[in-house]
């Protein structure tokens, strides 16, 4: 073979490599690792990446770097370490269990969604929906976000003992309930389009609800949900331009709860304990309410994340041992 077509051959393949590198990463990253398939417990010295319609299934590797998931694809990480951040594009889905994510989780327009359990991870932002078909979702149990949860889209629960140490905070999202889990900022949930529930809760911070459709649920007895217990508040509650029902039930409120426009107007159980006291318009609430048509939106919440999840490990088990 000639000099001439040796030369050739290696600038070839170099700018090859540098192609799919460039495609595949920040700039100024060497190396990343594509992950089609399943990987055990080893360490990833660099980004990761699940290309476009691919699924990689982890139990106990460590990643070092970045981790991307492409339109369509699937990660599902168990027992895993993540030491940045994790993008998740359009259709894209991530399920992370007993897991600890340095940095913050991003749900691109239009993804699946994110299900988080026994998971640490920084900031969780969901971008809103915009033309794109999907409604994405965050669930998490027993989670923790070290940073805020930011939400434009879809359905927001954090369950069983979840902890955001920031601000959680949802514009035009479907619903963002509450259940036995803790806020160390404030709540911000406006314009829901089936409303928000909060039961056996605490959020250190202000509350505000305002403009949501469907109700607004803080504590048992309500119509979206059935729950065990009300909550405690740090801080003021208001509930504001509410339609289909606000109720305040068994809560703690070291602040003042004000009420204003919402219709029907407010019910406020006797049993509250309400420091500032009540502004606004208020009934006495004396009966359990029957759960309406929202309460069913609620049920099964697990059944999407359940679905994708088993899908992919499927695909990942097919695809073999991915070489990491």
């Amino acid at each position: 073979m000639s000099g001439r077509t040796t030369a050739t051959l290696a600038t070839f393949t170099i700018a090859i490599t540098a192609s799919l590198v460039g495609a595949a990463s920040p700039a100024g990253a060497a190396l990343v690792t594509y992950c089609v398939g399943t990987g055990g417990a080893v360490t990833v010295p660099n980004d990761l990446l699940v290309p476009a319609g691919e699924s990689c299934s982890l139990e106990g590797t460590k990643i070092t770097g970045n981790v991307r998931v492409a339109a369509g694809a699937n990660l599902v990480i168990a027992g895993g370490t993540v030491s940045g951040e994790v993008q998740v594009a359009s259709d894209g889905y991530l399920d992370s269990s007993d897991t600890s994510i340095d940095g913050q989780i991003t749900l691109a327009t239009g993804g699946y969604g994110v299900f988080l359990k026994n998971t640490a991870s920084g900031t969780v932002t969901l971008q809103p929906k915009g033309t794109a078909t999907i409604d994405g979702f965050l669930f998490a149990e027993t989670a923790t976000v070290d940073g805020n949860v930011v939400a434009s889209t879809g359905e927001i629960r954090l369950d069983q003992l979840s902890e955001v140490t920031g601000n959680l905070s949802t514009s035009g999202a479907y619903y963002t309930d509450l259940h036995d889990s803790f806020v160390d900022g404030t709540v911000s949930v406006l314009n829901n389009s089936t409303g928000s529930v909060v039961c056996g809760s605490a959020v250190r911070g202000k509350a505000t609800f305002s403009g949501n459709l469907g109700g607004v649920q803080l504590g048992p007895n309500g119509t979206l949900d059935g729950c065990a217990s009300g909550g405690y508040w740090g801080r003021d509650v208001t509930i504001s331009n509410t339609s289909g029902g606000a109720s305040v039930d068994d809560n703690i409120i070291d602040g003042k709860l004000t009420l204003t426009n919402n219709t029907p107007v407010a019910r406020v159980a006797a049993n509250n304990r309400i420091r500032g006291g009540v502004v606004g318009e208020q009934s006495l609430k004396t009966a359990a309410a029957r759960l309406s048509k929202a309460a069913a939106v609620r049920s099964g919440t697990d059944e999407r994340a359940e679905i994708r999840r088993s899908d992919a490990v499927q695909e990942a088990v097919a695809a073999g041992d991915a070489g990491l």
